[in-house]
Protein backbone atom coordinates (compact mmCIF):
# COMPACT_ATOMS: atom_id res chain seq x y z
CA UNK A 1 0.00 0.00 0.00
CA UNK A 2 1.16 3.77 -1.00
CA UNK A 3 0.61 6.54 1.15
CA UNK A 4 1.12 10.34 0.49
CA UNK A 5 3.97 11.95 2.22
CA UNK A 6 3.20 12.25 6.41
CA UNK A 7 1.02 15.14 6.72
CA UNK A 8 2.27 15.68 10.15
CA UNK A 9 5.24 14.14 12.36
CA UNK A 10 4.92 13.26 16.30
CA UNK A 11 8.41 12.72 17.72
CA UNK A 12 9.00 10.67 21.15
CA UNK A 13 10.10 11.17 24.17
CA UNK A 14 10.34 7.73 25.04
CA UNK A 15 9.05 4.09 24.39
CA UNK A 16 8.57 1.42 27.17
CA UNK A 17 7.64 -2.21 27.42
CA UNK A 18 7.05 -4.10 30.48
CA UNK A 19 5.87 -7.64 32.31
CA UNK A 20 3.24 -8.27 34.59
CA UNK A 21 4.52 -8.17 38.24
CA UNK A 22 2.58 -9.15 41.13
CA UNK A 23 2.29 -6.29 44.07
CA UNK A 24 0.36 -5.90 47.47
CA UNK A 25 0.17 -7.51 50.65
CA UNK A 26 -3.12 -10.48 50.35
CA UNK A 27 -5.63 -9.38 53.40
CA UNK A 28 -4.05 -6.02 53.43
CA UNK A 29 -6.45 -3.55 55.60
CA UNK A 30 -6.33 -0.59 53.33
CA UNK A 31 -7.63 -1.98 50.00
CA UNK A 32 -4.93 0.59 47.94
CA UNK A 33 -2.16 -2.04 49.27
CA UNK A 34 -3.61 -5.41 48.70
CA UNK A 35 -2.40 -8.18 46.49
CA UNK A 36 -2.69 -6.88 42.95
CA UNK A 37 -0.84 -7.51 39.35
CA UNK A 38 -0.20 -5.29 36.95
CA UNK A 39 2.47 -4.53 33.69
CA UNK A 40 2.35 -0.29 34.37
CA UNK A 41 5.58 -0.66 35.45
CA UNK A 42 7.32 -0.49 31.96
CA UNK A 43 11.08 0.47 31.55
CA UNK A 44 12.32 2.64 28.99
CA UNK A 45 14.41 0.99 26.05
CA UNK A 46 16.63 2.79 23.56
CA UNK A 47 17.70 -0.26 21.70
CA UNK A 48 15.54 -1.43 18.49
CA UNK A 49 12.07 -3.50 18.75
CA UNK A 50 9.77 -5.56 17.27
CA UNK A 51 5.82 -4.78 17.00
CA UNK A 52 4.08 -7.26 16.27
CA UNK A 53 0.33 -7.46 15.95
CA UNK A 54 -0.45 -7.52 19.13
CA UNK A 55 2.30 -5.83 21.14
CA UNK A 56 5.82 -5.11 21.33
CA UNK A 57 8.53 -7.14 21.93
CA UNK A 58 9.14 -7.56 25.70
CA UNK A 59 6.04 -6.20 26.77
CA UNK A 60 2.61 -8.02 27.63
CA UNK A 61 -0.53 -6.83 29.97
CA UNK A 62 -1.27 -8.49 32.88
CA UNK A 63 -5.53 -8.73 32.70
CA UNK A 64 -5.82 -9.78 29.08
CA UNK A 65 -9.69 -9.86 29.46
CA UNK A 66 -9.92 -6.36 29.32
CA UNK A 67 -6.50 -5.41 27.62
CA UNK A 68 -4.69 -6.24 24.72
CA UNK A 69 -5.37 -7.62 21.94
CA UNK A 70 -5.08 -6.46 18.25
CA UNK A 71 -6.94 -2.75 18.31
CA UNK A 72 -5.02 -2.48 21.83
CA UNK A 73 -1.07 -3.19 20.67
CA UNK A 74 0.51 0.42 22.06
CA UNK A 75 -0.64 2.27 23.66
CA UNK A 76 0.51 6.00 23.47
CA UNK A 77 0.18 9.64 26.34
CA UNK A 78 0.94 12.74 25.27
CA UNK A 79 3.89 13.78 27.63
CA UNK A 80 2.62 17.32 27.80
CA UNK A 81 -0.30 16.18 30.26
CA UNK A 82 2.28 15.22 32.72
CA UNK A 83 2.83 18.55 34.13
CA UNK A 84 -0.56 19.00 35.14
CA UNK A 85 -0.36 15.74 36.67
CA UNK A 86 2.90 16.68 38.52
CA UNK A 87 0.78 19.10 40.16
CA UNK A 88 -2.39 17.84 40.72
CA UNK A 89 -0.45 14.57 42.59
CA UNK A 90 2.31 16.56 44.06
CA UNK A 91 5.04 14.36 42.94
CA UNK A 92 7.10 14.55 39.90
CA UNK A 93 5.82 12.27 36.67
CA UNK A 94 7.01 11.38 33.84
CA UNK A 95 7.41 9.20 30.75
CA UNK A 96 5.81 5.28 31.49
CA UNK A 97 3.89 7.03 34.35
CA UNK A 98 0.75 5.79 33.47
CA UNK A 99 1.79 2.19 31.47
CA UNK A 100 2.34 3.68 28.47
CA UNK A 101 4.73 2.50 25.87
CA UNK A 102 4.80 5.83 23.67
CA UNK A 103 5.28 9.22 25.11
CA UNK A 104 4.80 11.60 22.27
CA UNK A 105 7.11 14.78 23.08
CA UNK A 106 6.32 18.33 22.56
CA UNK A 107 2.51 20.23 22.60
CA UNK A 108 0.97 17.31 20.86
CA UNK A 109 -2.00 15.52 22.28
CA UNK A 110 -6.24 14.09 21.96
CA UNK A 111 -7.17 17.30 19.76
CA UNK A 112 -4.40 16.66 17.55
CA UNK A 113 -5.20 12.96 16.26
CA UNK A 114 -8.44 11.23 14.82
CA UNK A 115 -9.57 8.06 15.70
CA UNK A 116 -8.85 5.88 12.33
CA UNK A 117 -5.11 8.03 11.81
CA UNK A 118 -2.77 5.97 10.25
CA UNK A 119 1.09 6.86 11.10
CA UNK A 120 4.49 5.62 9.86
CA UNK A 121 6.02 4.20 13.12
CA UNK A 122 9.88 2.83 11.99
CA UNK A 123 9.45 -0.17 9.63
CA UNK A 124 5.73 -0.53 10.67
CA UNK A 125 2.22 1.42 10.23
CA UNK A 126 0.30 1.46 13.23
CA UNK A 127 -3.55 3.15 13.51
CA UNK A 128 -5.42 4.92 16.38
CA UNK A 129 -8.52 2.57 17.27
CA UNK A 130 -9.81 3.94 20.33
CA UNK A 131 -9.39 6.30 23.32
CA UNK A 132 -7.61 4.90 26.95
CA UNK A 133 -10.52 4.27 28.60
CA UNK A 134 -8.33 4.77 32.76
CA UNK A 135 -9.26 2.04 34.83
CA UNK A 136 -8.63 1.40 38.31
CA UNK A 137 -5.06 -0.04 38.05
CA UNK A 138 -3.61 3.26 37.64
CA UNK A 139 -4.97 5.05 40.74
CA UNK A 140 -3.14 2.40 42.47
CA UNK A 141 -0.08 2.71 40.76
CA UNK A 142 0.09 6.04 42.03
CA UNK A 143 -2.46 5.68 45.44
CA UNK A 144 -4.19 8.42 44.78
CA UNK A 145 -8.24 6.63 44.99
CA UNK A 146 -9.59 9.01 42.21
CA UNK A 147 -6.73 9.28 39.72
CA UNK A 148 -8.55 7.26 37.13
CA UNK A 149 -11.59 9.11 37.27
CA UNK A 150 -9.62 12.48 37.21
CA UNK A 151 -8.38 10.66 33.94
CA UNK A 152 -11.49 10.02 32.10
CA UNK A 153 -12.92 13.89 33.57
CA UNK A 154 -9.99 15.34 32.07
CA UNK A 155 -10.07 13.78 28.45
CA UNK A 156 -6.37 13.18 29.48
CA UNK A 157 -6.55 10.09 28.18
CA UNK A 158 -4.04 8.87 26.01
CA UNK A 159 -5.28 6.18 23.33
CA UNK A 160 -4.53 2.84 21.89
CA UNK A 161 -3.43 1.72 18.38
CA UNK A 162 -2.89 -1.14 16.20
CA UNK A 163 -0.67 -2.87 14.20
CA UNK A 164 -1.65 -2.80 10.17
CA UNK A 165 2.01 -3.58 9.13
CA UNK A 166 4.19 -5.18 11.60
CA UNK A 167 8.22 -3.86 11.85
CA UNK A 168 11.10 -2.75 13.86
CA UNK A 169 10.77 0.44 15.80
CA UNK A 170 12.82 2.35 18.10
CA UNK A 171 12.41 5.53 20.54
CA UNK A 172 13.85 7.35 17.58
CA UNK A 173 11.26 6.91 15.58
CA UNK A 174 8.86 9.60 14.81
CA UNK A 175 5.14 8.79 14.22
CA UNK A 176 4.61 10.53 10.81
CA UNK A 177 0.83 10.94 9.42
CA UNK A 178 0.25 8.86 6.19
CA UNK A 179 -3.68 9.26 6.04
CA UNK A 180 -6.56 10.52 8.13
CA UNK A 181 -9.74 8.92 6.80
CA UNK A 182 -12.40 9.88 9.86
CA UNK A 183 -10.97 13.75 10.49
CA UNK A 184 -14.40 14.27 12.07
CA UNK A 185 -13.56 12.40 14.95
CA UNK A 186 -10.36 13.83 17.28
CA UNK A 187 -9.67 11.62 20.07
CA UNK A 188 -11.22 14.31 22.09
CA UNK A 189 -14.67 13.81 20.28
CA UNK A 190 -15.13 10.34 21.00
CA UNK A 191 -13.89 10.50 24.35
CA UNK A 192 -16.69 13.29 25.23
CA UNK A 193 -19.24 10.89 23.34
CA UNK A 194 -18.79 7.89 25.55
CA UNK A 195 -18.34 10.20 28.62
CA UNK A 196 -19.67 13.92 28.49
CA UNK A 197 -22.16 13.58 25.89
CA UNK A 198 -23.28 9.49 26.65
CA UNK A 199 -27.10 10.44 26.30
CA UNK A 200 -26.62 12.29 23.06
CA UNK A 201 -27.67 9.03 21.32
CA UNK A 202 -27.32 10.05 17.62
CA UNK A 203 -23.48 10.76 18.25
CA UNK A 204 -22.71 8.19 20.51
CA UNK A 205 -24.72 6.00 17.28
CA UNK A 206 -22.17 7.86 15.13
CA UNK A 207 -19.06 6.77 17.03
CA UNK A 208 -20.14 3.71 17.05
CA UNK A 209 -20.55 3.21 13.65
CA UNK A 210 -17.16 4.63 12.65
CA UNK A 211 -15.14 1.64 11.00
CA UNK A 212 -11.60 2.35 11.96
CA UNK A 213 -13.39 2.28 15.99
CA UNK A 214 -11.50 -0.91 18.28
CA UNK A 215 -14.39 -3.39 18.67
CA UNK A 216 -14.45 -2.77 22.36
CA UNK A 217 -15.74 0.93 22.45
CA UNK A 218 -17.79 -0.53 19.63
CA UNK A 219 -19.11 -3.25 22.27
CA UNK A 220 -19.83 -1.09 25.16
CA UNK A 221 -21.90 1.96 22.63
CA UNK A 222 -24.00 -0.25 21.33
CA UNK A 223 -24.87 -1.99 24.76
CA UNK A 224 -25.31 1.26 25.75
CA UNK A 225 -27.63 2.11 22.79
CA UNK A 226 -29.52 -1.02 23.04
CA UNK A 227 -29.92 -1.18 26.93
CA UNK A 228 -28.02 -4.11 27.44
CA UNK A 229 -25.46 -1.88 29.32
CA UNK A 230 -26.53 0.96 32.06
CA UNK A 231 -25.12 4.60 31.15
CA UNK A 232 -22.97 3.88 34.46
CA UNK A 233 -21.26 1.08 33.28
CA UNK A 234 -17.80 2.65 33.56
CA UNK A 235 -18.41 2.65 37.27
CA UNK A 236 -16.85 -0.86 38.05
CA UNK A 237 -13.74 0.04 35.52
CA UNK A 238 -12.46 3.02 37.43
CA UNK A 239 -13.01 2.06 40.80
CA UNK A 240 -12.81 -1.94 40.94
CA UNK A 241 -11.30 -3.14 44.21
CA UNK A 242 -10.32 0.24 45.31
CA UNK A 243 -14.51 1.12 45.57
CA UNK A 244 -14.28 -0.87 49.21
CA UNK A 245 -11.96 2.71 50.05
CA UNK A 246 -15.58 4.53 49.77
CA UNK A 247 -14.40 7.38 48.32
Amino acid sequence: MSYPPPLLSLPLTALQVGQPRALGEAGAANPMHRAWTTALFKEPVNTPLWLGDLNLSGDEQADQRNHGGPDQALCVYPGSHYAHWSRRLGQAMGPGSFGENLTLAGPWAEKDVCIGDIFLFGEATVQISQPRSPCWKIARRWQAPLLSQWLQESGYTGWYMRVLTPGQVSADDMLHLLARPHPEWPVTRANAAKYEQRHDRALVAELAACPALGQHWRRKLQGRLSGELPQNDDANRLQGPNAELGV
